[in-house]
């Protein structure tokens, strides 16, 4: 668990300037080990916790946290965003049934012959999402 200390330390290395709500929702996220969860989810994290910030707020936090390299961005549905705290390449699982996501194990899925980026394009990152549903009997 880190401390305030340690949380602030590294939202200002981030280049961010460290308020006191994105303290409190860098502690939130970032307390826990790696997770993914929605704007939402952490809106109502900060609620639970006596965080006083609005959804919208929570939603500027998490661009301007991903913005600057704090988080990652996963869009999981068209209108459903996730947020990862592991920043390294990685893949997910989505759990269909619970709207989850579940990290890959790195090493076990391999991408090969991807194709060449256009001219003066370079490839960003790739992401590989592997939808899972309750096997029906």
């Amino acid at each position: 668990m880190a401390t305030e200390t340690q949380i602030e330390q590294r939202v200002r290395e981030a280049g961010l300037r460290p308020t006191r709500q994105r303290i409190a929702l860098a502690e939130l996220l970032f307390d826990k080990g790696d997770r993914h969860l929605s704007a939402e989810e952490l809106h109502e994290e900060a609620q639970a916790a006596g965080v006083a910030v609005s959804l919208a707020t929570v939603y500027n936090a998490l661009h301007q946290f991903t913005d600057a390299g704090l988080l990652r961005i996963l869009a999981v549905e068209g209108s459903r965003t996730y947020f990862d705290t592991n920043t390294s390449d990685h893949h997910h699982f989505f759990v269909e049934d619970e709207n989850r996501l579940v990290d890959i194990d790195s090493g076990r899925v391999a991408l090969h012959n991807l194709p060449e980026p256009p001219e003066g394009m370079e490839i960003a990152n790739v992401d590989v999402i592997v939808r899972l549903r309750r096997k029906r009997r």
